[in-house]
């Protein structure tokens, strides 16, 4: 008699699930689209040239300054260069005829012009991150990965150890607080500080309300959980395209992607906590007072003799399992002694860092979609949606494992196909990248999905901070990776296609879950698939 047994009788997708999952759940999970991507339009980059005060002051137009001060580099001006002469002289000289093609050059020494009509506000302009600075936004982007290299780690330590709803929360705190503060910063300096601890909340406050919501439905609900979580975030994503479209002040941006979220601490009457995590910690009684509760919002009634039955398998389950590791808690060593767990925790982190990595680098080409920054945000959010369907429909078919692994070979070649097309042939690159961000999206509801049923209660947050933190650092080489094609241009596509395509076809030692019961203990996650035959079964289920 276990959790499900009892949910079963209690209603697992009913009224309760349903309020949780509407009205608390799938609202908290759009934080974290609105945190991670402000930046894209909070560092735009204006065409800009050398500010020659002189000319300014004397009324010449835009373009006439720029002819008489700024070198080209091909048919473009220099963004970084200026000759360099005494401009009161050709004031004088109204104009001159003097020559340019002999002139010095030297960098900027009086600042930057910019053309603001189509971005009127940035980072870049107020803290003129430009030339010598122009790394200076990438660095804030880095802090804010790096950030949520740490932050998988420590929100995913304390979901195990202060509960989901404690750590949801501080987690919000800490979004809001260095989100208002990113938009007060002085300087690029502290603007980088207040970047890296926004990070920390990225992804761990969109993971924690999908967890909640999940351990308290039907096995068979856990995919349209997922699903709908995904659809989430993806509405997240281009409700934000709207808003950042709406206004163009990069501070504005900033706090209208933190302020708003305050209402979410009223969740704090209506957020449950997460009832797999009380049964972990030993605390049996609450989770038959809230099992009682959802039987009366459900409008069900569960018979005592089953409380009592389960009660008393959940505390001889947790007694053995103390004895069993003579009374220590669940850590991240547990992940790793038994060899069951050992080999599903890496290849479950494998698989995570190749989708993760993959998703991100293909992201970079949603640019190529337009010219519209705004719009190309939008169409890039957009195209998800097709690969999160294409999973719902397949997941309780094939199964987890088939699924993701589909997705991320047709993910993996669908990417060297467009790297291997000829330049001109625009609407098939188009038609392939479409295929592969669809497929490898998807790829990335199930791997989470996956991962949250393989592991056992105690460590599902720790496991699954993990291979989120491991999957951060896939992100941090996105860059290196994308450097490549400074020497070769497809490098990059075929390396991240190579590395999902790779990626899939290990999945496949991994155990099924369809169907299966959540493991709780640690002992429970070591059996689960124990015997499972990776390829030979796929083989078998191929032949059928």
């Amino acid at each position: 008699m276990d959790l499900d047994d009892v949910l079963h009788h209690a209603g697992d997708w009913d009224r309760y699930q349903h309020l949780l999952l509407w009205l608390v759940c799938l609202p908290a999970c759009i934080p974290c689209g609105f945190a991670a991507f402000n930046q894209v339009f909070m560092d735009r980059m204006p065409e800009h040239w050398c500010k020659v005060p002189t000319l300014i002051s004397a009324e010449w137009t835009a373009e006439d300054r720029k002819a008489a001060s700024i070198p080209k580099l091909g048919t473009l001006y220099s963004q970084c260069l200026m000759y360099d002469l005494n401009y009161t002289d050709i004031l004088l000289e109204n104009g001159g005829n003097k020559s340019l093609d002999e002139a010095a050059i030297t960098s900027c020494t009086d600042g930057w012009e910019y053309d603001k009509v189509d971005v009127p506000s940035s980072i870049v302009i107020d803290f003129e991150l430009l030339c010598s600075k122009s790394l200076y936004p990438t660095l804030g982007l880095s802090a804010l990965n790096v950030g949520g290299l740490v932050g998988v780690l420590l929100f995913g330590y304390l979901n195990d150890r202060i509960g989901r709803k404690k750590n949801y929360f501080l987690c919000l705190t800490v979004e809001i607080v260095f989100g208002i503060a990113t938009a007060f910063a002085p300087n690029v300096t502290w603007w980088i500080i207040f970047r890296f601890f926004v990070g920390l909340t990225i992804p761990a406050i969109l993971h924690i309300p999908f967890v909640i919501c999940l351990e308290a439905v039907a096995p068979s609900k856990r995919t349209l959980v997922s699903f709908y979580s995904n659809m989430f975030y993806v509405v997240g994503l281009m409700g934000f395209s709207v808003l950042a479209y709406s206004t163009t002040q990069w501070r504005v941006i900033a706090l209208s992607t933190s302020v708003p979220f305050v209402l979410y601490f009223l969740y704090i009457i209506f957020l449950p906590e997460s009832m797999r995590w009380l049964l972990s910690q030993g605390r049996v009684k609450e989770v038959v007072e809230m099992l009682n509760k959802i039987a009366s919002i459900n409008r069900r009634y569960i018979p005592e003799e089953i409380l009592q039955k389960f009660t008393e398998t959940m505390e001889h389950q947790r007694d053995q399992a103390d004895c069993l590791r003579n009374g220590k808690r669940a850590n991240l060593r547990d992940l790793l002694q038994t060899p069951n767990m050992r080999m599903k925790t890496l290849i479950i982190s494998l698989s995570w860092v190749v989708n993760e990595t993959t998703y991100v680098g293909l992201s970079y080409y949603g640019p190529s979609m337009g010219t519209d920054p705004y719009l190309s945000f939008f169409l890039s959010s957009v195209v998800e949606i097709p690969g999160y369907i294409f999973c719902l429909l397949l997941m309780d078919r094939w199964g987890r494992r088939m699924t993701l692994c589909s997705c991320m070979i047709l993910s993996g070649v669908a990417a060297i196909s467009t790297a291997l097309l000829p330049t001109d042939a625009e609407m098939l690159t188009l038609i392939l990248y479409l295929i592969a961000k669809c497929t490898i999206a998807g790829g990335t509801m199930i791997i989470f999905q996956f991962g949250g049923e393989l592991y056992p209660t105690e460590v599902r947050g720790v496991g699954i901070g993990l291979a989120s933190f491991l999957g951060g650092i896939g992100l941090t080489l996105i860059p290196f990776i994308n450097y490549l094609g400074k020497q070769w241009l497809v490098l990059p596509i075929v390396t991240m296609g190579a590395f999902s395509v790779a990626g899939g076809i290990v999945t496949l030692k991994l155990p099924e879950t369809l169907g299966a019961k959540l493991p709780q203990t640690l002992e429970e996650g070591e059996d689960f698939g124990k015997d499972f035959k990776g390829w030979a079964h796929t083989i078998q289920q191929i032949s059928r």
